[in-house]
């Protein structure tokens, strides 16, 4: 059977479709690193799915796809930037996905972390102080579901923040009041260009040392740091200076093969922590392939991990491709073709945020990194689709 594929200039061409992996789920829990996928939302297809209107969520197909994470031994990243914070996910909607996610953990005994923000204030200026107890209003929420918390960065607080110092004072009130240790979230420009200055600083090492100082200012309270720069030279920086115990879960999309493998590919430092671990977007995208992967670290084969993890990089970064903040656009996309959602839609019509010839290229890398999970289904989906826009998919290919 043939895929067929569509080109930036319109030409219709085609590629093999290759067979679903035999890749086997784990016995037990992965032992080498700590995995978490940032899982999307799934709308009920019927609702108002348009920019502006409230999400109206599809529980039933959005906890299975949680269910899965947990099947492959990954933990789940639940509410962030992913699930679409700040871009379509309102506050109600946020508060029952964590209840919910929360107690989907506790049944499936998964791990969860989700987002604490303070997207829930409807004034866009507000003070330090309102922002402080915005940050501490969903903390407790989080910690009263018996989830992790990942300390967000707030759009509220890059704007109103004037100096380092307004970054040191809110992050030691809120870390002061968690009751159980947090991840806290750097997430970079290209994923939300609000967020510019961050720390304080448009240099990364300048607002990394002021990120440094808070940590170890609260070190009790901190137990890691999401990177989302999409920059391994500055993870590397940071996770060679993070105290002991605070483990660094890259957030970089791009370049995660080396960072995860670390010393196990020789691409350590030699210094600090040797590795980091996941906190991933993509994870949630290429699931059974990343929980392979690090099931081959656990059993000693670094080969066998980066052969089955290295192609699926091509992958992510046409998924996170420019304008990256559109990337839950393709995550939602594989999901679609690879049966854990009904239809190919996402909460505030951003199912459209792509056009055919960037979906071709990921169902393409898809199949070339064995991420897709039922090709035969994924190709009938894709080729509907192309027909469903007026293109006739090629010979040797079925719709």
């Amino acid at each position: 059977m043939t895929l067929t594929l569509l080109g930036a200039d319109g030409a219709l061409t085609t590629a093999e479709l290759l067979e679903a992996p035999d890749y086997a789920k784990p016995a037990g829990p992965l032992r080498s690193r700590v995995a978490y996928a940032a899982a999307h939302v799934v709308p009920v297809t019927w609702a108002d799915n348009t920019p502006g209107s409230p999400a109206e969520i599809d529980w039933d197909a959005t906890l299975a796809f949680r269910r899965q994470v947990y099947s492959w031994g990954l933990g789940v990243a639940d509410a962030m930037d992913t699930a679409q914070r700040n871009m379509g996910l309102d506050a109600a909607a946020t508060r029952e996905l964590i209840t919910r996610s929360a107690q989907l953990a506790r049944e499936e005994g998964g791990s969860v972390v989700v987002g604490v923000n303070t997207d829930h204030l409807e004034e866009v200026s507000v003070s330090l102080s309102v922002i402080e107890n915005a940050y501490l209003e969903q903390l407790h929420f989080t910690e009263e579901q018996g989830a992790g918390p990942v300390l967000m960065a707030s759009r509220h607080l890059a704007r109103t923040a004037t100096t380092a110092d307004d970054y040191h004072r809110v992050y030691r009130r809120v870390l002061g009041s968690a009751s159980t240790p947090v991840v806290l979230h750097w997430l970079g420009t290209a994923f939300d260009p609000s967020l510019a200055g961050y720390f304080g600083s448009a240099d990364w090492r300048e607002a990394a040392t002021v990120l440094l100082q808070i940590i170890a200012e609260n070190v009790d309270a901190v137990a890691g740091v999401k990177m989302s720069l999409l920059d391994a030279d500055a993870e590397i920086w940071v996770r060679e200076r993070l105290p002991n115990g605070v483990r660094m879960f890259t957030g970089d999309d791009f370049n995660y093969v080396d960072l995860i493998g670390g010393d196990s590919l020789g691409t350590g430092t030699g210094s600090g922590p040797g590795h980091s671990d996941a906190l991933l977007g993509a994870f949630a995208a290429i699931t059974p392939v990343a929980s392979a992967a690090i099931q081959a670290l656990d059993a000693g084969d670094p080969e066998g991990y980066a052969r089955i993890l290295g192609p699926t990089e091509a992958l992510s970064r046409q998924v996170f491709a420019a304008p990256t903040f559109y990337y839950k656009t393709g995550v939602a996309f594989l999901a679609w073709l690879n049966g854990h959602q009904p239809a190919f839609q996402m909460v505030g019509g951003l199912h459209s945020a792509r056009d055919l010839p960037h979906l071709s290229r990921i169902i393409e890398l898809a199949n070339t990194a064995h991420a897709l999970e039922q090709p035969e289904l994924a190709a009938e989906r894709w080729h509907g689709m192309l027909a469903l826009n007026g293109l006739r998919p090629l010979a040797g290919a079925r719709s």
